[in-house]
C-alpha cells in the first residue's frame, strides 16, 4: 500500500479576471493623475496662492463653527425628538413624528430661504404670555442673520435625521435590558441615561459621524445668503479674479483635509464605544480552520508532524 502524503496542499485559485480589472483599474488612476498634474488649465500655481490666504483661512474657521453649531442643535433636539417618539403619550409621539415628516420632506436650501426672509412674515418678533399681553418685542431683522439663519434652518432639519438615528439606536437594544432597569427601581429619565443611551450609542454613533461629515460639505449652502463660510469666500475671490476652477480646487482640498480628520474621529469614537463588541477576523483562526479541514477529512499540521509513520 503506498502511503498517502498528508502535508501536500492544494493550488491557489488562478484569478484572472481580477488580475486584468486591476491593471485596468491601475492604468486608467494613473491617466487621470497624469492629466491632472501636467494639465495647466487646472493652475495649480494659483490654488497654492490662496490655499492659506486669510479669506479662504477666515471661511474655513467659519464652516468648522457652522458645523458646530448645526450638530449641536441637531444632536440635541434629536435626542428630545426620539425619546417623544418612542413615548406612550398620543399627542408627544404624534407631534414628533409630524416634525420629522415635514423638515424630512421639505429641502435644506427651501428652509434656511425661509428663515432668513422670515421678516416678510413676522416683521418683530415678541415673547410674552400666550393668548395675553406682549412682554417685550424686537426687530425679526435684528435677530435673524444670515448666520442665524443658516444654522437654524440646517440644525432644524438635521434634527429630523437625527431624531431617526437615535431612535434607531434605542430601538436596537433589547428589551431585556429595559425590564432590568424598572426591576432595580430606576426611574425613566434615570433608566434612559445609565442605561438605553450608552448602549445604544454603539448603534448611533456611526450614522451621526457620517452626518457631521455631510454638514461639514452642506454649510455650502449657506452662502446663498452671503454667510462667507469656505465656498462663499472662494465665490468672492473668483468674482473678482475670474479665477473660478483654482478657487473651486482650493476649497475642494480644504474639504478634503476636514473630512480627512472627521473620518479618523469617527474612527477612534466608534473603537471607544464598541468595546466589548468587537469582531476579529483572527478569533479561533486556528481552530477555524482545524475544524474544517477535519470535516474534509484533512489532518492539521501538527497533526502530520506527530502522525506515526503508514505501515506498507
Amino acid at each position: 500500500m503506498v502511503p498517502q502524503d498528508l502535508s501536500a496542499r492544494p493550488l491557489p485559485a488562478r484569478h484572472y479576471g481580477r488580475a486584468a480589472a486591476t491593471v485596468v483599474v491601475v492604468v486608467f488612476l494613473a491617466a487621470i493623475l497624469h492629466s491632472i498634474a501636467t494639465n495647466p488649465n487646472f493652475q495649480w500655481a494659483v490654488v497654492w496662492k490662496y490655499f492659506t490666504a486669510e479669506v479662504i483661512i477666515n471661511g474655513l474657521l467659519s464652516t468648522i463653527l457652522l458645523t458646530t453649531a448645526v450638530m449641536s442643535i441637531a444632536v440635541v433636539l434629536g435626542i428630545i425628538l426620539a425619546t417623544m417618539r418612542t413615548s406612550s403619550a398620543v399627542v408627544l409621539n404624534s407631534t414628533s413624528a409630524v416634525y420629522v415628516w415635514f423638515f424630512r420632506a421639505t429641502p435644506a436650501l427651501v428652509q434656511v430661504l425661509f428663515w432668513f426672509n422670515l421678516a416678510s412674515l413676522y416683521p418683530r418678533l415678541s415673547l410674552g404670555i400666550p393668548f395675553g399681553p406682549e412682554l417685550f418685542s424686537v426687530s425679526a431683522n435684528d435677530v435673524i442673520s444670515p448666520w442665524t439663519a443658516a444654522v437654524l434652518g440646517l440644525g432644524l432639519c438635521e434634527a429630523a435625521y437625527m431624531a431617526e438615528i437615535v431612535r434607531a439606536g434605542i430601538m436596537s437594544l433589547a428589551a431585556g435590558q429595559s425590564d432590568a432597569a424598572r426591576a432595580l427601581g430606576m426611574r425613566p429619565t434615570l433608566m434612559f441615561r445609565r442605561i438605553v443611551l450608552p448602549q445604544a450609542l454603539r448603534v448611533i454613533i456611526p450614522p451621526t459621524g457620517n452626518e457631521t461629515i455631510g454638514m461639514l460639505k452642506y454649510t455650502s449652502i449657506a452662502s446663498v445668503i452671503s454667510v462667507h463660510e469656505l465656498l462663499g469666500s472662494a465665490e468672492i475671490i473668483y468674482s473678482r479674479t475670474f479665477e473660478i476652477i483654482p478657487l473651486l480646487i482650493t476649497a475642494s482640498i480644504w474639504y478634503l483635509i476636514c473630512t480627512t480628520v472627521l473620518s479618523i474621529g469617527q474612527y477612534f469614537i466608534e473603537k471607544h464605544f464598541g468595546r466589548g463588541n468587537s469582531r476579529s477576523p483572527r478569533t479561533n483562526v486556528r481552530s477555524k480552520v482545524a475544524a474544517i479541514r477535519g470535516l474534509l477529512g484533512a489532518r492539521a499540521p501538527e497533526d502530520v508532524a506527530t502522525a506515526p509513520e503508514a505501515r506498507p
